[in-house]
């Protein structure tokens, strides 16, 4: 029998089977899982093989079929470890507000980032126009200025009034998507107003922190009325990236990727090399400095991940 798993708590796996039923399953015995050392062997989205358990409505997941695409991030608990956020998705949308809790541009090329290297189209989504106030407008701006020439596709939505549900239904129809953000981005609350029989669980901005409060604990897969399935994922407070090597980073930034035949150096790393083409198109404006800065806050901790890792 074979399985698509919605619900993962670490130990027990919810799976809706190909019969259209919804079962609880568990591992057994130790499973493998091919080229990916993570601290889940089995994630949200994965196609998997079960094996009924006799006198129990319950099943055990023998194997985990090969994956088209998975996401991942550095282990919060763990940093030399690494977490699957959810696997076989069509795009990750990441939601953003630019009132509380404010979402940082550095955040955001690190999802970008993260979502390139792994081949997943992203959609930026701005939530909570409503609220937002002149200066949080002005952000909004330049982050359009910023995003939309780059080829994302940025909606601007409230899931108050409505604005910009239509399109993000649209963007969502008959497609697997991720949807993550910072605790308090309004994810479940967007999500419910699009397909409210879910009803899924939301909180409140924290009074004394102006931050977001966990409401999702475990990644959770939901179908759609429009047709596909939207994964919530848990509010995600910093975006630890899994690393190749730092000259590979540039290849994820657009603006940067078709400049690089035009550097001088091969492996080029566009910090203080001479006759740099990245660094000439950040000095005439044709790559934001916000951008740029990211990147090379990136290729830092890129630097310092394979020092640690080669010790």
């Amino acid at each position: 029998m074979q399985g698509l798993v919605l619900q993962s708590t670490g130990s027990w796996y919810k799976v809706l089977t190909n019969h259209g039923q919804e079962i609880e399953c568990r591992l057994k015995g130790k499973m493998r899982q091919e080229d990916i050392e993570s601290t889940n062997p089995v994630a949200v989205g994965d196609e998997v093989m079960l094996e009924q358990e006799d006198g129990f409505d319950t099943a055990s997941i023998t194997e985990v079929l090969t994956r088209r695409n998975y996401i991942i991030r550095q282990s919060p608990r763990k940093k030399w470890q690494k977490h699957i956020i959810a696997a076989n998705i069509d795009q990750a949308l990441l939601m953003i507000t630019f009132t509380e809790p404010r979402t940082s541009l550095g955040f955001i090329d690190r999802y970008l980032l993260t979502a390139a290297m792994y081949e997943i189209p992203a959609v930026l989504i701005f939530n909570k126009y409503d609220a937002y106030k002149k200066k949080d407008l002005r952000l909004l701006q330049e982050a359009l200025k910023i995003y939309e020439p780059l080829g994302y596709k940025c909606l601007t939505v409230s899931a108050l009034t409505g604005q910009g549900l239509p399109e993000m239904e649209q963007v969502m129809k008959d497609k697997i998507s991720l949807i993550s953000g910072h605790s308090g981005v309004g994810k479940s609350t967007l999500v419910n107003a699009i397909s409210p029989q879910l009803n899924l669980a939301t909180n409140q901005i924290s009074t004394f922190s102006g931050k977001g409060m966990h409401t999702t604990t475990f990644a959770c897969m939901y179908k759609m009325p429009m047709g596909g399935f939207i994964i919530d994922t848990p509010g995600i407070k910093e975006f630890g990236i899994v690393y190749t090597e730092p000259e590979e980073i540039s290849h994820y930034f657009p603006e940067m990727l078709p400049l690089l035949p035009n550097c001088k150096y091969a492996n080029c790393l566009h910090r203080n090399e001479q006759q740099c083409a990245v660094k000439q198109a950040v000095e005439t404006g044709k790559i934001a400095e916000s951008r740029y800065n990211s990147y090379l806050r990136i290729v830092e901790d890129a630097e310092a991940i394979n020092y640690w890792e080669r010790d």
